[in-house]
């Protein structure tokens, strides 16, 4: 099969004086690969802008490689052991790593994720994504402002929205986009506000937002800007505040909330590894972030907004790792780090390749 590269990559490098309109150069903090490989770990993260996932590993002597397929407005992001899960437009898509421990392909790649399953949603607007411990796909349904989960007969099947939601409706009224599973279990959510009118949200941008508990609906904390994707790691919630471009923290009992890192784009995406936290950054969609925090932000620290990945060192709020994407890629969606891999890939949604790419399961005993 062959492999797909986004851009060529660069390390600590400008990008060249112009780039063609369909053009993306990745340039590189100088240990990136260095990064992966001590942790033993691969990245993936998207970009519905562009319509693609990118899976991020090194080989050899520190070579890093970006592998890249297409999916219609790739959004939300869900490993689980060796299965990858993919929001998109119309599709959750699930992927299975069909290697071996000892098993490579194209010489280089320990990790060949391959479309296995598709569930047709049609175009809800699919944001973040999980599996829960029971196996069950949960992802935020944001244009019907609920948690739904797969149907096998119709296009999702809700399973919780916001107290302050009247009903089910195709308005995408408080922009609900991010979740956090805790215990095996979706525990916490983000919505942009706590409007229940059509398209209401974009008049709360700035403050409005809101962290919210599933089993009880209690807002765990609010004051936010625009925030995006909660997780839960070692006592807190962590979360992107991000039309303030900050990494957020949350104490889950009292709500106080302390910023730990300032990142100059908007931030989406969110997964934390080994006392790091990996977030990407977008820019603009205008061409500036008018009437947020974020534009006054980065023009105080002397910055220009940035698309690309940080690694965050959570003890100290550093960014020590990055990859930055410049060119025809602006906005990214979400990442994901993939543990026990060096080097993955993909295969595509359809085409020759995947035609070809036949794997046989081991059967259960001999053959009659």
């Amino acid at each position: 099969m062959g492999e797909a590269h986004a851009a060529d990559v660069t390390r600590g490098a400008a990008a060249p004086p112009s780039l063609a309109e369909d053009q993306t150069q990745i340039t590189c903090s100088r240990s990136f690969a260095t990064w992966l490989a001590q942790h033993r770990v691969g990245l993936a993260f998207s970009s519905y802008q562009s319509g693609q996932l990118f899976l991020v590993g090194q080989f050899g002597n520190d070579n890093l490689s970006f592998h890249q397929r297409n999916f219609v407005r790739a959004m939300g992001l869900a490993p689980r052991g060796d299965e990858l899960y993919l929001a998109s437009l119309n599709q959750i898509w699930r992927f299975a790593n069909v290697l071996g421990p000892d098993e490579r392909a194209n010489q280089n790649f320990d990790r060949l994720y391959v479309p296995r399953t598709a569930f047709v949603t049609g175009d809800v607007d699919a944001h973040e994504i999980a599996v829960e411990a029971s196996g069950r796909i949960v992802f935020v349904n944001t244009k019907f402002s609920c948690l739904a989960t797969v149907s096998a007969t119709h296009s999702f099947k809700p399973v919780w929205k916001p107290k302050f939601i009247s009903r089910l409706a195709a308005e995408d009224r408080c922009h609900l986009n991010g979740l956090a599973v805790e215990n095996g279990r979706v525990r916490y959510v983000t919505a942009v506000s706590a409007t229940d009118v059509v398209d209401g949200w974009r008049e709360h941008r700035v403050g409005g937002g809101l962290l919210i508990r599933v089993d009880d609906h209690a807002v765990i904390a609010g004051g936010f800007s625009m925030p995006h994707s909660p997780r839960v790691h070692d006592g807190w919630i962590w979360l992107l505040d991000s039309a303030r471009g900050y990494l957020v923290r949350v104490d889950p009992v009292t709500g106080a909330k302390q910023d730990v890192a300032f990142c100059p784009g908007f931030l989406r995406g969110l997964s934390i590894h080994a006392g790091h936290a990996v977030v990407t950054l977008s820019l603009p969609r205008n061409l500036s972030f008018s009437g947020l925090p974020l534009e006054e932000e980065i023009a105080r620290r002397g910055g220009t907004p940035w698309c690309g990945v940080q690694i965050i060192k959570l003890a100290t709020g550093d960014v020590v790792e990055w990859i930055r994407l410049e060119g025809a890629i602006r906005e990214l969606f979400d990442v994901a780090v993939l543990p026990g891999t060096t080097c993955p890939m993909a295969a595509p949604e359809s085409g020759e390749d995947l035609s070809n790419l036949l794997t046989i399961e081991a059967p259960d005993g001999a053959l009659g």
